[in-house]
């Protein structure tokens, strides 16, 4: 009798263990959910059943993925994900999101590839190899210009019918196999940088910047996309006759090309530019940027939205080399938007941008991919609200990460970081406006459980950490509001057969 009591009491014991434990276990992970970016929204009737479809595809992703890794596209590299997404219906509703704004990209590789391929069927535009490195201009003969041999493209695709590949290939990082062509990172971004190098010919012709820019906004907005901030280095525009374009005057195209825009689709609000030169070792041409700013603090006031320094961290000097520029610029009322910590270094002057990106006030912080390693920078960044830009299809192109799922901003997620999703250089990847940046961030870098929730708050961010003054923001996000809500009663209507 003695052993039935002990052995019932021990039995008594382990059930009510195991059941503290699995209450407990419940509560842990709620508690941790909780902090997640967008835990805090509350969703209304309609969202819910919204969510329960997105999440129903969802879920039916992550199982297959679970049980055959190799068809999950986030753990892919985008070049041979990118099919695998487009037919994914996790996609093809985000594409239907009202998605707010893209708040990082740069104004030479904004636009789809295939729109950039296409406009090398222009007449007039010459091609020729300097240096091994192809060139393209428009030109009015091939004798307008003495710096090597010009010849028509046209001619060439006739001469060679192996052309048009090559040409694709110096255009577009594109390659079936991205690990054998890219060892490290430096061979991408050199690749990278030498597209830029071809393509500038082609894009700063003014006939082609102008529809170049048109076609860049009206992507975004055929992806539910209302408002722009881009960075640019103001390259010199040109015509045919080899007349050459002040920054003044290229600034000025864009504000034309945004107002035309704006008047043809009223429901995009706008855009605005933040000048970000590359980063140069020769002060005179660091005082020249100083001073093309103040033209356009004073010719563009609305237009200018900050100032930043581009280029690869881990090969340029780090912010802090151009303290005296930037405190000029800092003088004039100018906000910062710097990139800093793109890089997979540890306490490199590369990795230290952050701490200097903090320190100099800056509004945002492109990509932050190094933020998690310094606690006191991601206190700051929370405390402040200073928005991190994550791109992560560039992030992942570009040899930081391999695998979505090992993204640091998993982290930023989790805790609630204010982040903002952009696209950086979809030009150069096949990439086109947001979406697909959406769905490698919903699918691969937050959780299984992220769900509509983090989608509309991912969109109010990026309203809510623009550059724009208050009153601004809030007609957008009333604005923004409005599309959500004929949103949601259309993938109802849409999609009334996939409710649970």
């Amino acid at each position: 009798m003695l052993s039935l009591i002990k052995s019932v009491l021990v039995l008594t014991v382990a059930l009510s263990v195991c059941a503290d434990f699995w209450t407990d276990r419940d509560k842990f992970i709620k508690d941790e959910e909780s902090q997640m970016l967008g835990s805090s929204i509350n969703l209304t009737d309609k969202e819910k059943k919204v969510n329960q479809i997105l999440m129903k595809f969802k879920y039916n992703e992550f199982d297959d993925g679970f049980l055959n890794p190799g068809s999950f596209a986030p753990s892919q590299h985008f070049f041979q994900a990118r099919p695998l997404i487009q037919k994914s219906d996790v996609y093809k509703l985000l594409q239907k999101i009202p998605k707010g704004a893209a708040l990082h990209g740069h104004d030479i590789a904004l636009v789809s590839s295939e729109y950039l391929y296409k406009q090398t069927y222009r007449n007039s535009l010459y091609a020729c190899r300097i240096n091994g490195q192809l060139r393209m201009r428009f030109l009015q003969s091939s004798q307008q210009d003495k710096q090597c041999n010009w010849t028509l493209l046209n001619v060439l695709r006739i001469l060679d019918p192996s052309y048009d590949s090559y040409l694709r290939s110096q255009i577009n990082l594109y390659t079936e196999n991205p690990k054998q062509k890219y060892k490290n990172i430096n061979d991408v971004w050199n690749a990278f940088q030498n597209i830029f190098f071809t393509i500038m010919g082609l894009v700063t012709y003014k006939p082609v910047f102008e529809d170049y820019f048109y076609q860049s906004l009206k992507e975004l907005y055929d992806d539910n996309v209302m408002y722009l901030e881009f960075r640019g280095t103001l390259p010199l525009l040109y015509d045919l006759n080899g007349t050459e374009y002040t920054p003044i005057q290229t600034v000025a195209v864009y504000k034309e090309v945004i107002e035309k825009f704006k008047t043809e689709y009223p429901r995009f609000k706008g855009a605005r530019f933040i000048y970000a030169p590359l980063k140069d070792d020769n002060n005179s041409t660091m005082y020249k940027y100083v001073e093309i700013l103040k033209d356009l603090k004073v010719n563009f006031p609305d237009l200018l939205a900050g100032f930043d320094l581009v280029g690869q961290e881990d090969t340029r000097k780090p912010i802090n080399a151009y303290l005296d520029q930037i405190k000029q610029v800092s003088a004039m009322g100018i906000d910062f938007f710097f990139h800093a910590g793109e890089t997979n270094w540890y306490d490199t002057s590369s990795d230290f941008n952050l701490v200097d990106a903090i320190l100099l006030g800056t509004k945002r912080i492109g990509h932050a991919y190094a933020v998690t390693k310094h606690p006191l920078v991601v206190e700051i960044v929370k405390e402040r609200q200073i928005a991190i830009e994550v791109c992560p299809i560039s992030n992942q192109v570009l040899l930081l990460v391999s695998d979505m799922r090992n993204h640091p901003a998993a982290t930023l997620i989790a805790n609630g970081f204010p982040i903002v999703i952009s696209y950086d250089d979809p030009t150069l990847w096949n990439g086109k406006a947001l979406s697909y940046d959406f769905y490698m961030a919903f699918m691969g870098i937050a959780g299984k459980e992220a769900d509509l929730r983090l989608i509309k708050q991912l969109a109010l961010n990026s309203l809510l950490f623009s550059s724009l003054p208050a009153d601004q923001k809030q007609v957008l996000i009333s604005d923004w509001e409005t599309d959500w809500t004929s949103f949601v009663d259309n993938v109802l209507a849409t999609y009334a057969n996939e409710i649970p």
